[in-house]
Formats: C-alpha cells, structure tokens, sequence
C-alpha cells in the first residue's frame, strides 16, 4: 500500500483517498512565492502535497490540516519518516475550526487538492465520500478561508474539474482572489480536457493559461509531463 517517491514515501493503507496524478500534478506544478516561508495544505490526506513542497522549496513552516482521524495520524506519520519531519505539522482538525484559531496567522502559499465530485458520483464508502465530495468542503468555503489566511503576496493553488473552473474563478472573484496562471489538462492528445489547475494572487494581471497532455499512448508519458514530475517519480 506504500507508494515510493524519490525523496520520500508515502504510507496509504489508512486513507480513503490514495496517491493519485491529480496531487502529483498540482504539488509539482504550483508556482512558489519569492522567498517562501509558510505553507498551508487543506486537506492534506496523506500528506503528499506537504511533502513535495518540503522538497520544492525552504519554507521553514509547513502546515496541513485533515479532519479524518486515520487520515490525519497517518499523515503525521508519513511527515515524521521523511527527511523534512521539523519543518511539517498536521493538524486534526475542521477547516471552519483552523481559520478561527489561526486568525492572526497567514501564508504565503495555500494548496489543496479539494473534494469535488457531486452527488451522483457518491460511493458506498461513508470515508471516501468524506475525502473525495463536495459536500464535505464546498467551494465557497475553501476559498473563503483560503482569503482569510493568504498573506499579502501569497499564492493560492488547487486543482479541480475543467468544468468547475469558470464557477471557481468567479467565486474566487467575489473574494479578490484572481488567476495568474491556468493550465489544462487532459489524459492524452484525443481526450476531453480533463482538470483545471488555478493559482491566484490579490493582484489582478494578466493570466497565463496553456495546456497540459500527460500520454501519447498508453504509459508513453509526454516530454511536458516527464518534465513538470520527473523531480518526484522514481520511474521518470
């Protein structure tokens, strides 16, 4: 059940949501702020996208926060088994419940790969509904609470379906949140785009958008895509 990177390994028999390209994706792509301390990973599951930017960058502060308990404990135990365990803390906790005890703290960079499947996609497994759905953390809210912890000049990154992508950028809007930088992504050169990734700042400016194609064939992966994840899978 383990899932083995160059620099550090996942452990993921106890969360719902296991590695999946989506989080390798965002982790590796999102843009980082010049001279980065701080950064916040909402919904951390195993802790992955923590650990990619411990490995991307110096910042001295890494928080996540997971409200599954064997989520959050095996997340702690991933941070505490990789090279980085002093600069990484997990907390056990709700969104709404972390922004109102960390409200004199902001970040310079806040990501999440966020639940956002709707209700006719719902499984049987209560867990990975919980993990995966929209339910468990709207759109409105994360951003909402992505806005109360951005610092001045910090960047907040996500990916989501392309299909929510205008939905999520005017939300971000009512917040003064904007997008800098978009790309899409879709599986191979035939498929419909697929996933949206979006970083946004405080200022308005010009948006960089440009796409992504993970596979010419099947396992025959793109030079864009070796490129954006090499730093990170063992096999690329």
């Amino acid at each position: 059940m383990s899932f083995y990177f160059k620099q550090f390994t996942i452990h993921q028999d106890r969360c719902a949501m296991k590695i999946g390209t989506d989080a390798v994706l965002l982790g590796a792509w999102s843009p980082i702020p010049k001279n980065i301390f701080s950064v916040l990973d909402i919904g951390s599951g195993t802790g992955v996208l923590s650990l990619m930017l411990a490995q991307r960058t110096l910042a001295e502060q890494i928080d996540a926060i997971e409200i599954d308990e064997e989520a959050y404990e095996q997340c702690v135990q991933n941070f505490e088994n990789s090279n980085w365990g002093d600069r990484l803390f997990c907390y056990h906790a709700g969104l709404d419940e972390f922004v109102q005890e960390m409200e004199d703290e902001s970040y310079d960079l806040i990501i999440s790969n966020p639940p956002f499947y709707t209700d006719e996609y719902k499984s049987d497994t209560e867990k990975r509904n919980v993990a995966r759905f929209q339910d468990a953390l709207p759109f409105e809210e994360l951003i909402d609470s992505a806005a109360n912890l951005l610092n001045e000049f910090g960047v907040f990154s996500v990916i989501i379906p392309c299909k929510e992508e205008e939905k999520f950028i005017q939300i971000a809007k009512q917040f003064h949140l904007h997008p800098f930088k978009i790309t899409r992504v879709k599986g191979t050169p035939n498929s419909e785009l697929k996933r949206s990734l979006l970083a946004f700042t405080w200022d308005e400016q010009i948006t960089i958008e440009d796409e992504l194609i993970i596979e010419v064939t099947r396992h025959q992966y793109t030079q864009e895509y070796i490129q954006l994840t090499k730093e990170f899978y063992l096999k690329l």
